[in-house]
């Protein structure tokens, strides 16, 4: 599991958002829309992707 990695990307725009799904996506590193990061597979990062899923893309 250690070697595990997620690829996210932001599909929809945080326009609008709860300014608190604002910040977890610029924190994760997404900075524009379509922008792919690579996380780590682990339970703290699923946390994230569970909150501010819906604006996100995520594959393994």
């Amino acid at each position: 599991m250690a070697d595990k990695k997620l690829k996210v990307t932001l599909v929809r725009s945080t326009i609008g958002c709860v300014p608190k799904h604002k910040k977890i996506v610029e924190g994760i590193g997404l900075r524009k829309l379509n922008h792919t990061v690579e996380l780590p597979d682990n339970e703290g990062t699923r946390g994230i992707i569970r909150q501010v899923g819906y604006l996100l893309k995520v594959e393994e």
